[in-house]
């Protein structure tokens, strides 16, 4: 019982790394927000948002168990080693580009707990981060890290979200399909960063990892579900517990520590220490993984595979959060350049890596037992329109308006 147990837990590993690496503290800022100025009204976005992300993740974990070839190894050998490149080069810009987010957001935490500048924290953690490239398994490694770190900011959170006594009947209401007016900027920002496709997209290769390492152990597509169910309670928890605590005092929220600032004065400092727990722990999982997801897929971009036991991997992974640490240090937040910079890549990135997942999922010669079915099919290609949809909102958000 208890060996079934733990085969268990390990099999959902992929999935909850995953969504470790997509809740980082911009979508505790994000969501945050959302609460704050909307109070419980803009829930509903957030199961659209992780249903979506569901049909992707599965999408890219049944590519994943159907080929012994890494993802952007399958593109290569179906259209060409230049789309493989360039999807590799663009992944890496914009983890790099978000990168120094993750470092401020572990600065931030741990310097406000302790009442210290920020930038030692980020040397030090980043170094962690590095330190942890040299365990001999790092997917392993990674894996058990994340899943101790998202059970923390479960804890963290929902313990916040209690000590906020929201209101049930405003929560209830809050999944009743509605628009506040002016809402519509943050409501796209939140959905486009919930539902990652850069994020589904790394999941294949998590899938591929776990394989490696138990070759024996029953993997299938709906694993992820969990982890992804685990992004919507954090997102929901977070966004209950800024119309709780900040919509009802009309506070504002810049950063994703604002939220520990407003529970301080209400519950005391254990209760503002408790929430900034929960921001290191999605601060530092967002470093490692989102590092391990712009160097890994370069380097398989460029032929050099993308084990992350490669000693070329581990360098490119260690680069980007070289790059996040010295952009985090250097300013008191991301440049606004870098920001622009890295929403101009995914617009153009994530149409063709969304597009590219799903055109392969659906070949059967490929696929084999793992082709996608027609509700995966409907389902896929109505997020796919929605990718569209949001790459041009954004297009004209950043060059037209």
């Amino acid at each position: 019982m208890k060996n079934s147990v733990k085969k268990w837990l390990v099999s959902l590993g992929p999935g909850i790394v995953t969504a470790a690496i997509v809740f980082g503290p911009s979508k505790i800022t994000i969501t945050s927000k959302m609460g704050a100025m909307y109070g419980y009204s803009l829930l509903w976005v957030v199961v659209l948002a992780v249903f979506f992300m569901i049909v992707f993740t599965s999408i890219s974990s049944r590519i994943g168990l159907a080929s012994e070839v890494s993802l952007l190894g399958t593109i290569r050998n179906q259209y060409g080693k230049w789309v493989a490149s360039l999807m590799g080069i663009g992944v890496f810009l914009v983890a790099a580009s978000f990168q120094a987010g993750n470092s401020i957001g572990v600065g931030i935490s741990v310097g406000e707990a302790t009442g210290t500048p920020p930038a030692r924290w980020i040397i030090l953690f980043n170094l962690i981060a590095i330190g942890l490239l040299f365990f001999r398994n790092f997917y392993r490694t990674l894996e058990r890290l994340v899943i101790t770190i998202v059970t923390l900011m479960l804890f963290s959170f929902l313990t916040t979200m209690f000590l906020a006594k929201p209101d049930i009947s405003g929560i209830v209401h809050g999944f009743i399909p509605s628009i506040p007016v002016g809402s519509g900027g943050l409501l796209i920002a939140f959905f486009a960063s919930c539902f990652s496709i850069v994020g589904a997209f790394y999941q294949s290769y998590l899938i591929q990892a776990r394989k490696r390492i138990s070759p024996n152990l029953k993997l299938d597509p709906g694993k992820g579900l969990a982890g992804m169910i685990i992004l919507g309670i954090m997102s929901s928890v977070l966004m209950i517990c800024g119309a709780a605590v900040l919509n009802k005092q009309g506070l504002p929220v810049n950063k994703a520590s604002d939220m520990a600032r407003a529970l301080e004065p209400l519950f005391g400092h254990s209760a503002s220490q408790l929430f900034l727990i929960g921001l290191f722990g999605s601060s530092f999982s967002s470093l490692v993984g989102n590092a391990t997801i712009g160097g890994s897929l370069i380097a398989d971009g460029f032929g050099h595979g993308s084990q992350l036991d490669s000693r070329i991997v581990k360098a490119l992974i260690a680069f980007v959060m070289i790059i996040g640490a010295v952009v985090a240090i250097g300013y008191e937040k991301p440049p606004l350049e870098l920001i622009i910079f890295a929403q101009s890549v995914t617009i153009f990135l994530v149409p063709f890596i969304g597009a590219a997942m799903y055109m392969l999922s659906n070949k059967r010669s490929l696929m084999g037992e793992y082709v996608n079915t027609p509700f995966m099919r409907y389902s896929g290609f109505a997020g796919l329109m929605i990718l569209v949809i949001l790459a041009i909102y954004n297009f004209f958000e950043l060059f037209l308006k």
